[in-house]
């Protein structure tokens, strides 16, 4: 049996944040199907107007990560304007009483507060590090270690990545923390408080994969390497026609079918025999990199990229082109309409740009089609009427005092 509705239906989130973690946590919930609701001060908050922009200054940054979400907009200095998000947050329904945020929440909208109205309330606060002090990824990167091992071999700089790579993966845990503290609330009717810090999902991902235990047992000093696949085979190389591919040689399979593609297998076995190695070992692929590279930029180096392609795909070689955005976009399958979650829709106050849906594909239950976001505060009056049943002379009120703002876009 398919479920009719999206998998995530009566769940509602309210979401108070800025930036890159919590708003992505958001964004995979709402493209399963949960109503998140986002709240930001009157005009804008900190990551509205937040590159990439268009010429006319719209953040796609921000249209990005608030797709299929509502907004609503609120003066937040107010007592009135906190207790609208305090009522909102609080409101009755089993899949209610969510409040997501990595804003600093003190009084009406403390946890504290919010437990008194609702006793079973679950909220998410995200924070820098464990004792609650501030940090971003950009400085969280450059102490945990990645930067010091990222570059051209040799060079005397760290290397900073452009990716924000511990908030996306905190974006993703906050996800599974509001679905597992909703868990335990309908087993056990009791609410939850939850702290997630940025550091601390650094720290948790550089000890899974090994590097801390590195460090400690002090057997191995790691540098930067370039662009070689650490513990295994695999680098960038250049084609005669001047394009840049990366080949993998992680696994066996991959190891062969690479060297049967570039036709090296006896270059290879003189190698092995001179340095007395088994490239069939992963390891000893690594420890010999450079005279491995040294044999397949030869053969690449005469041969364009139109003549490796059929001998790669002949013998499923694991490699890449590398791409810029609009490469990806003109050539890539993956980022085309022959790909289900891909589509180009008209984003309002932008135009036409590519929209993704979730890429988590359920077989037997509603997956949602890409969403567009929201106009800033476009929902403003709608979930103050529908959530907290105001009237439309109370909304008018509200309105006079200037606690919200209309929508007047036309």
């Amino acid at each position: 049996m398919t479920l009719a509705l999206p998998i995530l239906s009566g769940l509602r989130i309210i979401e108070g944040s800025a930036f890159v973690a919590a708003p992505l946590g958001g964004l995979t919930l709402a493209q399963l199907g949960a109503e998140v609701i986002r709240f930001d001060p009157l005009g804008g908050g900190l990551d509205f107007k937040r590159w990439p922009i268009t010429k006319s200054h719209a953040s796609l940054f921000w249209a990005g990560l608030n797709r299929g979400k509502k907004s609503i907009q609120v003066d937040l200095k107010s007592q009135k304007g906190r207790k609208l998000i305090s009522d909102l947050i609080t409101s009755p329904g089993e899949g209610s009483g969510i409040f997501l945020t990595n804003l600093a929440s003190k009084d009406q909208l403390s946890y504290e507060e919010l437990r008194k109205k609702r006793s079973d309330v679950i909220v998410i606060s995200l924070t820098g590090n464990f004792d609650g002090s501030s940090e971003v990824d950009y400085t969280v990167h450059p102490a945990f270690g990645y930067p010091m091992i990222t570059g051209p071999k040799d060079s005397d700089s760290p290397t900073n990545s452009v990716l924000p790579t511990w908030d996306l993966i905190l974006g993703n845990l906050v996800a599974i923390a509001i679905l597992a503290a909703e868990r335990k609330r309908r087993q056990t009717g009791e609410g939850e408080l939850v702290s997630i810090a940025l550091s601390d999902v650094a720290l948790s991902v550089v000890g899974a994969l090994g590097r801390l235990s590195q460090a400690y047992i002090g057997e191995e000093v790691i540098a930067q390497d370039g662009n070689y696949l650490y513990g295994s085979f695999g680098k960038n190389f250049l084609t005669a026609d001047n394009q840049q591919i990366m080949l993998v040689g992680l696994t066996s399979r991959q190891w062969n079918s690479l060297k049967i593609a570039l036709g090296i297998e006896s270059s290879l076995a003189e190698l092995e025999k001179d340095l007395s190695a088994d490239f069939q070992d992963e390891g000893q692929r690594y420890l010999h990199r450079e005279s491995i590279a040294l044999i397949m930029e030869r053969v690449i180096a005469a041969k364009t990229l139109e003549d490796l392609i059929p001998a790669f795909e002949a013998n499923k070689v694991s490699w890449s082109r590398y791409q810029s955005f609009k490469d990806l976009l003109n050539n890539d399958a993956r980022a085309s309409d022959q790909n289900p979650i891909f589509s180009l829709q008209n984003q309002p106050g932008i135009g036409i740009t590519p929209n993704i849906a979730s890429p988590i594909r359920f077989q037997f239950s509603h997956n949602l089609e890409p969403e567009i976001a929201p106009y800033f505060g476009q929902h403003t009056e709608e979930v103050l009427k529908e959530i907290l049943n105001l009237s439309p002379e109370e909304l008018d009120d509200l309105v006079k005092e200037k606690i919200i703002e209309r929508d007047n876009r036309g």
